[in-house]
């Protein structure tokens, strides 16, 4: 909810460093930097994401195998998607894209098939942790999977396309299931896909990342190893996403053996083909219930080299919110850079008419406080004009300043007060834990503070870990409080911890809604 720092990240990246990092900070100092109390289970997912040691680079990555979207994802425009892309060891690669009508992938529009190859280059000096690589494509072909879709897409492709793509159907063409069209023949040189939007740029940059998945409901305790691919990102603007080189990621594909569990969307996209789309489970429709606590699920990445976690707390009963934006220099967000407090209200809008599944809110940025973390921002911070942020030359490491009454901070890209339009979506996962995905930040570091740039995808979800009350049993499904009374009644427990227990759990059991 505020402006990205893209390139204030930029240049703290290249000169921040384990030689600069000389005041080791704890998750636990992190959490008390200011006044916004932190719920246990919250304090829980920040250490969580700050394990790095549990999280593990593959340098050079191993591309080789199967890889496959986890859910439906969308992406600017917006477009529903699922993916599913197979590297060879011989370089070579076939993917395949799913394109629906619906933001549940339940409603197939056409099938993309990509054939290529790719070659893993050095690693990149823009986005560290990344890896770049060269891609070239062999052939793109697309399956149409009703009239409509062949109809619609066909007219975008003749109008769009260049002249050798005029008539790439004649008007009036008849569906017909299962056939293959050629989009895209590099040995006849033809190209019809500019039409769609299409390019796979995103092969240009590689992440792949393996941890852990614990496995607590197991008898025997134990883990499993989940790996994850992270390819670079889609530009936000439809007309500049056929030239831009990306310098952040997209939602990861998971390999299809080494995969998070349970996972209701793996297998059957790991099953599907371009002839046989994925039709997602049905997933209800959740209310817009923002109260509560939300802390982010994974340390984010942002184009231009912008690594950060967040924190927010929202109100419902006064519309105001609050939140941490802790950024580092490091795709592990292990090394912090600088730490931003801001707060304000929201107004809360209609679904959108834009993004199906969305709603639209108004965001006011009212204050803010900012922690330089390391030597490089709090040279930055110090040297800075005269009320411009704070007051040049009070800056410590460590030490937080509000900047509220300089209007906000000019050297980290912080404007008050500030208005952004903003979209939101809230889903349960396979855990059926709450997610909060926010709209995705433009990509050329501007903010969407018109309603024309209101965000039309989604950032990395945000995991609820606490609710309005600090309490998660609040949200519990009713057959989870069936097997905790069955547990209570069990013979396996003692009389004086059942005792305990019940007492414990009576008053927030009786709160239950």
């Amino acid at each position: 909810m505020l402006r990205s720092w893209w390139l204030v990240g930029l240049c703290i990246a290249y000169t921040s460093g384990k030689k600069l990092w000389d005041v080791p900070v704890s998750p636990e100092e992190l959490a008390n930097l200011g006044k916004l109390r932190w719920e246990p289970q919250c304090q829980y997912q920040l250490r969580h994401l700050q394990d790095g040691a549990r999280i593990s680079a593959l340098l050079p990555p191993r591309l080789e195998g199967h890889w496959i979207s986890t859910g439906c994802e969308v992406r600017p425009g917006p477009e529903f998607l699922t993916r599913s892309y197979i590297f060879y060891a011989n370089r070579l690669f076939k993917a395949y894209q799913f394109y629906y009508r619906d933001p549940s992938c339940r409603d197939p529009t056409y099938s993309l098939v990509i054939k290529g190859k790719v070659r893993l280059r050095q690693a990149s000096w823009i986005t560290r942790g990344a890896t770049e690589a060269d891609y070239h494509l062999h052939k793109v072909g697309i399956v149409f999977h009703s009239q409509r879709a062949m109809q619609e897409t066909v007219a975008r492709i003749n109008q769009t396309s260049g002249e050798q793509c005029n008539g790439f159907l004649p008007p009036g063409r008849t569906w017909t299931s299962g056939a293959l069209y050629e989009l895209l023949s590099a040995k006849a040189e033809r190209d019809c896909t500019a039409g769609l939007g299409f390019a796979m740029h995103e092969l240009s940059l590689v992440r792949v990342e393996k941890y852990e998945q614990p496995l607590l409901l197991q008898k025997n305790q134990g883990s499993r190893e989940v790996e994850e691919l992270y390819l670079g990102d889609i530009h936000t603007q439809w007309s500049e996403r056929l030239h831009y080189r990306p310098t952040g990621y997209q939602r990861p594909l998971q390999n299809a053996v080494h995969h998070i569990h349970p996972c209701p969307a793996c297998g059957i996209i790991y099953r599907a083909d371009e002839h046989h789309p994925p039709i997602l489970p049905v997933r209800p429709e959740l209310p817009m219930l923002l109260s509560g606590r939300w802390v982010s699920s994974r340390c984010e990445v942002r184009p231009a080299v912008l690594f950060l976690t967040r924190y927010f707390t929202f109100h419902g009963s006064n519309r105001s919110w609050e939140g941490y934006y802790y950024h580092y220099s490091d795709p592990l967000c292990k090394q912090p850079t600088f730490t931003v407090y801001a707060s304000g209200h929201y107004n809360l809008g209609g679904p959108s008419l834009v993004v199906r599944g969305g709603t639209e809110l108004v965001f006011k940025v009212t204050q803010a406080r900012v922690t330089p973390m390391d030597q490089a921002t709090l040279a930055m911070l110090n040297s800075s004009d005269f009320g411009s942020c704070g007051e040049p030359g009070s800056w410590r490491l460590g030490k937080e300043l509000d900047v509220t009454h300089t209007n906000g901070c000019a050297a980290l890209g912080i404007r008050l007060p500030h208005t952004e339009y903003e979209l939101f979506k809230i889903e349960q996962d396979a855990k059926d834990r709450s997610l909060l995905f926010i709209g995705e930040r433009p990509t050329d570091g501007s903010s969407p503070n018109t309603p024309s740039k209101r965000p039309t995808s989604y950032q990395s979800p945000l995991i609820q870990c606490a609710g309005p009350s600090g309490t998660f049993l609040r949200h519990i499904k009713p057959n989870y409080l069936g097997k905790l009374e069955d547990y209570l009644n069990s013979a396996a427990l003692k009389p004086r911890s059942r005792a305990f227990l019940l007492a414990v759990l009576a008053p927030l059991l009786i709160r239950w809604d």
